[in-house]
């Protein structure tokens, strides 16, 4: 068992042979396709960083009763998802050091039921991630083009019923996920559902800077100082736009790598791409470092209130 094992055993295609991967080696320019030896500690340091900086995220806007909004609910659900994804990288790292060092002492049986377990949790964690980053892009949305109409569209029922079917959705699909990592079949589900949630967020993104775009152009030419709400809807959508590029950044490798799996599985190139899968894991797992400090310098509630709880004024 090793860190991010549900994630890792997508490392190759299960038929490329170590034959074909040698002649990737030779074939496709040598030390290049040598990968990169990334060190079991700098996974846990991301990791402690992560789960720290989430935990932060959700405490303030469970201590603020301003950020009590579905809005706010969102992005509280997309970091605990990202803190649990933390939390199994976490537990996964002590429990192969405990068995190892033979201070933890279990059956086998035993052992593949945990590493099932964390590895549900860590999968359930990464699509619940990817949903939650779709479901704030659409509040969004409605935020700003459905403004006098959002906390009739927005309930708290229907965020509450939202937030519940994306954890469901998120633990029976990595779930099956888990069961059956080595079909293609899951892996294009897989690729289909990044690729949807990547349009998704476009589609919104490019719509509300447009709106944002016109309205500005407006101004300037009635020579009006814009409004609150008008400097607020820009300002979100700023925000969900580094979001959207944060992600795609962190996570397009890997998803390139999976659609390479399915493509090209022993292709010389294909495969010395799949030596810096390593790196790929660290792209995912700084997209949670880098989530929450978006959070804290965009939001000016969420800042003061995370400084409060930084310096435990309660």
């Amino acid at each position: 068992m090793s860190t991010l094992a549900p994630l890792r055993l997508l490392r190759e295609p299960s038929n490329a042979s170590e034959g074909n991967h040698s002649n990737a080696t030779v074939g496709a320019g040598g030390g290049w396709c040598q990968g990169l030896d990334i060190p079991n500690e700098l996974f846990l340091a991301l990791g402690l960083v992560s789960l720290v900086e989430n935990l932060l995220v959700v405490a303030a806007i469970l201590k603020n009763r301003n950020l009590h909004s579905p809005t706010y609910y969102f992005i509280c659900c997309l970091a605990v998802s990202d803190m649990l994804v933390s939390i199994g990288n976490l537990a996964e790292m002590l429990f192969m050091l405990l068995l190892e060092h033979g201070v933890l002492v279990m059956h086998p049986s035993i052992v593949r039921h945990m590493d099932s377990v964390i590895d549900v949790l860590i999968c359930s964690s990464v699509v619940s991630s990817l949903s939650f980053l779709g479901v704030i892009a659409v509040d969004r949305y409605i935020t700003i083009f459905y403004a006098l109409r959002y906390h009739s569209i927005m309930t708290l029922q229907r965020a509450v019923v939202t937030m519940a079917s994306v954890w469901l959705a998120s633990t029976v699909s990595s779930t099956v996920l888990i069961a059956y990592y080595r079909s293609n079949t899951i892996l294009l589900c897989l690729i289909g559902f990044f690729l949807f949630m990547l349009v998704l967020m476009l589609v919104l993104y490019i719509h509300m800077f447009a709106l944002a775009r016109h309205h500005l152009h407006s101004i300037s030419s009635q020579q009006k100082p814009p409004t609150a709400h008008r400097g607020g809807s820009l300002k979100g959508a700023v925000t969900l736009t580094i979001l959207l590029g944060v992600f795609f950044i962190c996570w397009g490798p890997f998803f390139f790598h999976l659609i390479l799996i399915v493509t090209c599985p022993t292709n010389p190139f294909c495969t010395c791409f799949f030596s810096y899968f390593n790196l790929f894991l660290i792209l995912i797992i700084c997209n949670s470092v880098i989530d929450p400090l978006i959070y804290a310098f965009r939001s000016q509630e969420l800042r003061r209130t995370l400084r409060e709880v930084v310096t435990c004024s309660w």
